[in-house]
């Protein structure tokens, strides 16, 4: 690993594989003394057999022994099955999402109303808020981190001031909060995630999606703005998350026939729990009109009757 990182990076055993916004990034702990080699997130199922390649390559053939989860997104824990095919992982996922995990109950797990495929993986442990995990040479703290996911933790590592930080907290951008969309609350609790990050006062922090950083009250600051914005309204909240729900979904998928897609966003729970938000009656109106979005903002491309994402070509 190069740049600024780099000597933290070899302090700490890790290095960062960073992926791009269909699958989160991956943070890899060389095994040392009793802890073993883990990986904190894996990915989505679409690029499973990618991400065990990475993984082999990067552990120069030794065996992966722990996978953790920040949080049960399908773009955090879609490569877990991969991975405990491939090697004989112990898998941890945060403790307040342990038993419907087990269960695999897709409604709470929220793969089926957000219409998102993650394969179906064991789980052998919880991570516990306020608990401590050994990841290489040093013991990180295991911290709730609700807002995007109230379920979601966050590991932080004292020493170095190094936060891996899941989708709690970005560089540029502020990730969709979920609870929001159910009508649940989700912005106080974001607000004090961020806080809580702000009091932790990291010196690094590695993001579920983008390249590690260290302008930390920079991220911050954009985070609470955005955040204020939506708090204002609600409204504008649900409008981002439709737009990047619906572009997480074509990347998923690659490309699709439109008709298909517009037919998938009025039967999908979350984007019909979106419409309603926004008072938006018309579902298949609404359907086309988000897909139309997409490329005139130059997001998606139109190929005869199907749609692709622009970064495809």
């Amino acid at each position: 690993m190069s740049g600024p990182f780099a000597a933290p990076a070899a302090a700490l055993g890790l290095q960062v594989l960073q992926r791009d916004w269909l699958s989160a990034n991956q943070t890899l702990f060389a095994a040392c003394d009793a802890a073993p080699a883990t990986v904190v997130d894996t990915g989505h199922a679409r690029h499973a057999a990618h991400t065990v390649a990475l993984l082999d390559h990067a552990l120069g053939g030794a065996p992966l022994q722990q996978v953790l989860n920040t949080h049960l997104h399908s773009d955090h824990c879609g490569g877990n099955a991969a991975l405990q095919a491939r090697w004989a992982v112990q898998t941890r996922v945060p403790a307040a999402t342990h038993a419907v995990a087990a269960q695999w109950d897709e409604d709470r797990l929220s793969y089926r109303a957000a219409g998102q495929h993650c394969p179906r993986f064991a789980v052998d442990g919880a991570l516990p808020p306020d608990g401590q995990v050994r990841l290489g040479p040093a013991t990180w703290q295991v911290l709730a981190a609700p807002g995007h996911d109230p379920d979601a933790v966050l590991l932080f590592e004292p020493q170095t001031r190094t936060l891996i930080a899941g989708d709690a907290l970005w560089q540029d951008r502020l990730a969709v909060i979920f609870p929001e969309l159910l009508d649940q609350p989700g912005f106080a609790a974001t607000r004090a995630t961020l806080d809580r990050i702000e009091q932790l006062a990291p010196r690094w922090v590695i993001p579920g999606h983008g390249a590690p950083f260290e302008d930390v009250a920079e991220a911050l600051a954009r985070s609470r703005s955005r955040l204020a914005a939506f708090e204002a309204d609600a409204r504008r909240h649900a409008r981002h998350a439709a737009r990047a729900l619906l572009m997480f979904h074509l990347l998923e998928l690659g490309d699709e026939d439109t008709a298909v897609l517009a037919r998938w966003i009025q039967t999908t729970p979350l984007f019909v729990a979106m419409a309603r938000q926004l008072g938006a009656h018309d579902l298949a109106g609404w359907a086309q009109g988000l897909l139309a979005g997409l490329c005139d903002d130059g997001l998606a491309i139109r190929v005869g009757p199907r749609l692709r994402p622009a970064s495809q070509g």
